[in-house]
């Protein structure tokens, strides 16, 4: 049988109210459903609803290593890595599929992401740096918010109306080519959650392959829903991890100091429990403890 051109990948942890619209999207495709220990009757929906789809149950290994275990099921010649709060519009797979036919460098083509509202979730990122990272977190970004100096993490001044190579994408749905896995590898599983796609997609532009961002596909996005926020250390985790391997531990531990001045400014007008966290968790240590 004739290898399918694209293989879904869906990572789940008590994924509903979402998951069907998701799983409907993509009906009729090559599907792997990677659960990690969903309590709330998806695995139920999941079986009874989409027969054909081949499940993965493991223990929660994080987005990376989720879709790690897919992709080592999945048998077509892409991955379309998609989150199950998020459901593609219409033909956009096919659409997605036909543009990286049409590139072969590509490695990953993302999207136009949008709110359930229609609105635009802007998903074109420049890859992180100290000076990025504070446009971000000292609010930088606010005063000029489409301009590429002041916030050059969100890529401002980019409308997301026209095709364009990216440092990396947002990844709640990213079609990946199978053969630049194979040469590149998988996501690196010591990112829990949050930048293991930005490092993935630092890798692949390091070997030469391309990251674009096509807006002739689209994809809903919920966002949020598969974590709810609750995991705001991980996501500062993931920033140091990502320097630290980029940019050596003396970035990582200039980055934990940056971080941490930030979050005390913000605690200062904000109080919310999740910079408090984020103090402790930056304060505990240096970058290397952190990451050990």
């Amino acid at each position: 049988m004739a290898r399918p051109d694209v293989s879904v990948v869906v990572v789940t942890w008590n994924a509903l109210p979402w998951l069907e619209q998701c799983l409907d999207s993509v009906r009729g495709r090559d599907l792997v459903v990677v659960d990690h220990g969903s309590t709330d009757g998806t695995l139920d929906v999941v079986r009874e609803r989409y027969p054909d789809a081949r499940i993965v149950e493991q223990e929660n290994k994080g987005m990376g290593g989720g879709n790690n275990a897919g992709m080592r099921v999945a048998e077509g010649r892409y991955f379309f890595l998609l989150n199950s709060d998020a459901w593609v519009v219409g033909d956009g797979l096919d659409q997605l599929v036909a543009y990286a036919d049409a590139h072969p460098k590509a490695a990953v083509v993302g999207p136009r992401l949008l709110n359930t509202d229609g609105s635009l979730q802007r998903s074109v990122r420049g890859e992180p740096t100290l000076w990025r990272l504070a446009t971000e977190y000292l609010f930088i970004r606010k005063l000029a918010p489409r301009s590429p100096r002041l916030n050059p993490l969100y890529a401002g001044g980019f409308d997301h109306d026209s095709e364009r190579e990216a440092d990396w994408l947002y990844g709640p749905a990213l079609l990946v080519r199978r053969d630049a896995v194979d040469e590149v590898g998988m996501f690196d599983e010591d990112f829990f959650l949050f930048s293991e796609e930005t490092d993935w997609m630092t890798r692949f532009r390091t070997a030469g392959w391309k990251v674009l961002f096509y807006p002739g596909a689209e994809v809903v996005h919920v966002g949020g829903a598969s974590h709810g926020g609750r995991m705001y250390v991980e996501n500062l985790r993931g920033h140091l991890r990502y320097m630290a391997k980029h940019r050596g531990p003396k970035a990582a531990e200039r980055t934990r100091k940056l971080l941490l001045f930030s979050l005390r400014l913000r605690a200062l007008v904000l109080r919310r429990e999740a910079y408090r966290e984020g103090i402790r968790f930056l304060s505990s240590g240096d970058a290397d403890t952190l990451l050990s």
